[in-house]
């Protein structure tokens, strides 16, 4: 089993410790649905740099809190490229009225979710994403109460 993730752009703010929680949490799931080889790069962007890529690659022309390439070549693996807008994280936050904290890892989650096969356009397909995202953030506080140093975007 390899599991590689890793982080680039503007991410100071994941810390060590968090940046460890989240690749175990991703060893997990992988592992939950036998996915052996798994590799990652998120990418943390401000909302124009994150609007210009939407705009070339898949010609939307709006801000969106994360743009995923699936760069896989098959089933039995999994490669991505995760591009995400660290503004919108902070203002999806304050609209859901949840913590940044929570809204990283659900957004970081549900990019990884979909490169595992999960989707969301339907009503259907939404809530059982809903429901995938759920089960990553209660993981993903049971990974951190032991060592908890909360994210701050």
């Amino acid at each position: 089993m390899s599991i590689t993730v890793s982080f680039s752009g503007r991410c100071g703010f994941l810390n060590k410790a968090n940046r460890d929680c989240f690749r175990t949490l991703v060893k997990r799931i992988s592992h939950s649905v036998k996915i052996n080889n798994v590799s990652l790069n998120y990418v943390f962007l401000l909302d124009d740099e994150l609007l210009k890529i939407n705009r070339e690659h898949l010609q939307h022309d709006y801000y969106t809190d994360i743009i995923t390439f699936d760069l896989s070549d098959n089933d039995n693996s999994v490669m991505g490229e995760l591009y995400i807008s660290k503004e919108r994280i902070k203002d999806h936050a304050l609209s859901y009225k949840v913590s940044e904290e929570e809204e990283l890892i659900r957004v970081m989650s549900h990019g990884f979710l979909h490169l595992i096969g999960f989707n969301d356009k339907s009503i259907e397909e939404a809530k059982s994403m809903r429901k995938e995202e759920e089960s990553c953030l209660s993981l993903w506080k049971e990974l951190t109460s032991v060592s908890r140093e909360t994210i701050t975007i």
